[in-house]
């Protein structure tokens, strides 16, 4: 058991995941701002992310993030993809050797396409790196709903460990040795849900949902198992748990996007109005360039794009994705 956790972002599932970890161990969570750090150590809420809902007393929180990682057995990163890299160079020199390392994160690195585990293993090499990922709405965990989640790290002794150091009564975490899999839903999911957002901006009903979360679960089965994943993972809590979750909830930031934008608003101004960052916004291209990468077809993906690019409407998309050539319904999986 860890003797010691640094969770790295305090946004609203850094926040649950450090509520997590501090039923058993030591915990500090990072907020870059030094008022919201002093709020959630001294008044015990995250008013920001979470407003309403307490959070353990035991739970500790600083700006300062060389301090928070400095001692820690684990360490948790619940920064954005678009920042991930910029932290963690910052903390490096705080990091105990061979400390694990834990990506909350669900996206790609813009400039370099990396999955957040190789933007560690760049930055700081000889860590072990993994993720922890599911279908986890941050409120519903805090709340106490019965929710589970996988921990993937290629070291199982490692995933051992953390699998019992996240998991509570109600949190209940699975081991999986395919980080690539895993990593590679996590990021997917979220462009899938802006598609089902607009489908649900434009007034369609459960027939249209049901088939863009099928077909966009064969989308990210594709490109998974191009890029090393197994293919039994996206059948599991990371692939098709997460996808149904980040569909379907009200709570789900990208799939509010893209409702928003079935209604025919501009982007710019839904993020606008957005305290916390939609992941899908960001991962999107890239996906799509990974993709292209390995010759994987993304239909719902490249219309997503198209979309937040401003090249077509959200109304366009239906007529685009319904008149493409017809195949047969495992094309690209075998």
């Amino acid at each position: 058991m860890a003797s010691r956790v640094a969770v790295i972002g305090a946004g609203s599932w850094g926040t649950a995941v450090a509520a997590i970890a501090s039923a058993n161990a030591p915990t500090v969570l990072w907020a870059r701002r030094e008022a919201l750090a002093d709020q959630i150590a001294n008044q015990h809420e995250n008013v920001d992310y979470l407003a309403g809902l307490a959070l353990p007393e035991k739970l500790d929180s600083t700006s300062d993030v060389r301090a928070a990682v400095d001692g820690a057995d684990v360490v948790v990163m619940g920064v954005p993809s678009h920042g991930f890299r910029d932290v963690l160079e910052e903390l490096k020199p705080a990091l105990g050797a061979n400390v694990p390392i834990v990506s909350l994160s669900k996206g790609v690195e813009q400039e370099t396409l990396l999955r957040m585990t190789e933007v560690i293993n760049d930055v700081a090499s000889g860590h072990p790196a993994g993720v922890l990922t599911g279908p986890n709405l941050a409120k519903e965990v805090l709340q106490g709903s019965p929710a589970a989640a996988v921990v993937a790290f290629d070291d199982e002794s490692i995933a051992g460990d953390l699998q019992t150091l996240f998991s509570t009564s109600t949190f209940r975490v699975y081991r999986n040795d395919d980080v690539v899999g895993c990593e590679v839903a996590g990021a997917l999911k979220n462009v899938m849900a802006i598609a089902a957002g607009m489908a649900d901006g434009m007034g369609f009903g459960d027939n249209t949902k049901a088939a863009l979360m099928t077909r966009g679960l064969a989308e990210l089965t594709r490109l998974g198992i191009a890029l090393g994943g197994e293919p039994i993972t996206f059948m599991g809590l990371a692939g098709m748990g997460d996808l149904v979750a980040t569909c379907s909830s009200r709570q789900s930031r990208n799939r509010h996007v893209g409702e928003e934008l079935g209604k025919g608003r501009k982007l710019d101004d839904i993020i606008a109005e957005m305290r916390m960052v939609a992941e899908g916004v960001k991962t999107a291209r890239s996906v799509v360039a990974l993709a292209a990468r390995v010759q994987v077809e993304m239909p719902i993906a490249e219309q997503v794009v198209a979309v937040l690019d401003g090249n077509v409407s959200a109304a366009e998309v239906i007529g685009n994705l319904m008149s493409r050539s017809a195949k047969a319904e495992s094309h690209g999986l075998s």
